[in-house]
């Protein structure tokens, strides 16, 4: 888990990439809000999840939300992505 993420925070959903190489975390939080953030897995890094943008910081009142969010936010997640 990378340390941008609250351990107090479950991971509900961890969508990747066809390539692997990129995923999207949806999770909720302690007080009931929802979330999610993009991470980026490289050889260099040995693998590890490195986040790649800041999207953990907002709250959603739903999964639904958080998802739909994280769609509109992250290209290949939509139907036309990469």
């Amino acid at each position: 888990m990378s340390a941008r993420l609250d351990p107090s925070w479950f991971v509900l959903a961890s969508r990747e990439s066809v390539d692997g190489l990129r995923c999207v975390d949806t999770f909720r939080r302690p007080d009931g809000s929802f979330g999610f953030e993009e991470f980026r897995r490289d050889p260099e890094d040995m693998g590890a999840w490195t986040p790649v943008a800041y999207f953990s910081s907002a709250a959603y009142a739903s999964r639904v939300e958080a998802d739909a969010a994280a769609e509109r936010a992250v290209s290949w997640l939509s139907p036309d992505g990469v």
